[in-house]
C-alpha cells in the first residue's frame, strides 16, 4: 500500500512539474518561410518586385539607398522596419539619428510604394518589414548579383530610437577594428562582414565622408602629404577635383566601385587590391590581416563571393526579427498602426 501510494506520489509530482514546464515558457515562436504568404497573398513578392524594379529602372541609386536602409534597419534593434518610422512633434525616431540624415529618399518612397501595392491587394497582410527584405533581394539580383533565400514572416517594429543608430552602426571613420567588433557582438563572422561590404559596389558616398584621404592628409606620425599614399595617384587627384566644393554644397558624392557603379559584382574587392578603395575604412579591409584573406578572395573569384555574400544576407535578414504580440502589421510604414509603445 505504502509503494502505491509512493508511485502515485511520483506521478502526481512529475505531471504537477510537466504542467509547470508547458506554463512556463513563451509560445513557440512563429517560424519564418519563404512560402509565409503562398496563402495570405501569393503574389507578394511579384508585386514587390515590379514596384521597385519600375523605380530601379527610373532612378538607377535605387538598389543602392534600400541595401543601406535595410542593413541600418536591421542592425539596429533587427530587422523590424523600425527605420522607416517618421518623426513627429512628439516623437523621434531612427531617422533622427545623425548616421540615418543621408538615407535616400528614393530607398523610402520604394518601400512606400511597395507596401500601398499590397495593401490594395491583400491589406493588412505584409509586413513592411518583409517589404523591406524582399526588395532588397529584388534589387540585388536585378543588377547582376545573386538571388538569395528570404525567410517571411516578420513583424514591423512598436518602437524607433533616434539615438540607438547613432551607437550600433559603424560609421566611417572607425577602424576596421572596431567594426569588426561592432559584427561580432551582433553574432556575424569577420567573413561575414567582408561579404556584405561587397554591397559597397552599389551606390556613393558624399565627399565629406573620405575628404580627410584627399585634403590635408597627415599619416600617423603627423608628416602631410598631397593625400592618402595608399591610394592610386590618378584616383586620388581625380576625387580632389570632383569634390573641391563639398564644402559649400555637401551632396556632391562619388561611387564607391568607380569600375563598374552600377553593377553588382566583386569590383569592389579587385579595387582594393589596386588602390581604388574610397573609404579609410575600405582601405583598412585590405591591409588588416584579419580581412584581407577575404578580400583577396573575393577579388580573385565572384562565385565566392556571391555564395558567402547570400549566406551572410539571409543570416542578416532574420536578425532581431519580431515575430506574434512582439510586433504588428502596419498599414502604413511610416507610422505605427496605434502609436509606439513606451520604452
Amino acid at each position: 500500500m505504502q509503494r502505491t501510494s509512493l508511485l502515485l506520489l511520483s506521478a502526481a509530482v512529475l505531471l504537477a512539474a510537466a504542467v509547470v514546464e508547458v506554463h512556463a515558457g513563451p509560445p513557440p515562436p512563429v517560424k519564418l518561410s519563404p512560402d509565409f504568404y503562398s496563402q495570405t497573398c501569393p503574389r507578394a513578392e511579384r508585386i514587390v518586385a515590379e514596384v521597385v524594379q519600375s523605380k530601379q529602372m527610373a532612378n538607377p541609386t535605387t538598389a543602392a539607398g534600400v541595401l543601406r536602409v535595410f542593413f541600418h534597419d536591421c542592425f539596429v534593434t533587427g530587422c523590424d522596419a523600425s527605420v522607416l518610422i517618421a518623426p513627429t512633434h512628439y516623437a523621434k525616431s531612427e531617422k533622427d539619428a545623425d548616421i540615418n540624415h543621408s538615407l535616400p529618399g528614393d530607398a523610402f518612397d520604394a518601400v512606400v510604394r511597395s507596401k500601398l501595392a499590397l495593401e490594395l491587394e491583400c491589406p493588412g497582410v505584409v509586413s513592411c518589414a518583409d517589404v523591406l527584405a524582399l526588395a532588397s533581394r529584388v534589387l540585388v539580383t536585378m543588377t547582376g548579383g545573386p538571388r538569395y533565400p528570404v525567410p517571411l514572416g516578420r513583424k514591423d517594429s512598436l518602437s524607433s530610437s533616434p539615438t540607438a543608430p547613432d551607437v550600433e552602426l559603424p560609421h566611417s571613420n572607425f577602424t576596421i577594428g572596431r567594426i569588426i567588433e561592432l559584427f561580432v557582438a551582433k553574432g556575424f563572422t569577420v567573413q561575414e562582414m567582408v561579404a556584405l561590404s561587397g554591397a559597397h559596389t552599389l551606390g556613393f558616398s558624399h565627399c565629406q565622408e573620405f575628404a580627410s584621404r584627399i585634403y590635408n592628409y597627415r599619416d600617423k606620425g603627423g608628416k602631410p602629404a598631397p593625400f592618402d599614399p595608399s591610394m592610386n595617384p590618378t584616383y586620388a587627384k581625380g576625387l580632389q577635383a570632383a569634390c573641391q566644393d563639398y564644402q559649400k554644397d555637401p551632396t556632391i558624392a562619388a561611387f564607391n566601385d568607380i569600375m563598374t557603379p552600377g553593377k553588382f559584382d566583386n569590383m569592389y574587392y579587385v579595387n582594393l587590391e589596386r588602390g581604388l578603395g574610397l573609404l579609410s575604412t575600405d582601405e583598412d579591409m585590405w591591409t588588416n590581416v584579419r580581412t584581407k584573406p577575404f578580400v583577396q578572395r573575393y577579388a580573385a573569384n565572384n562565385t565566392d563571393f556571391f555564395e558567402d555574400f547570400s549566406k551572410a544576407m539571409e543570416k542578416l535578414s532574420m536578425y532581431g526579427v519580431k515575430t506574434g504580440a512582439d510586433g504588428e502589421i502596419r498599414r502604413r510604414c511610416d507610422t505605427y498602426n496605434s502609436g509606439p509603445t513606451t520604452q
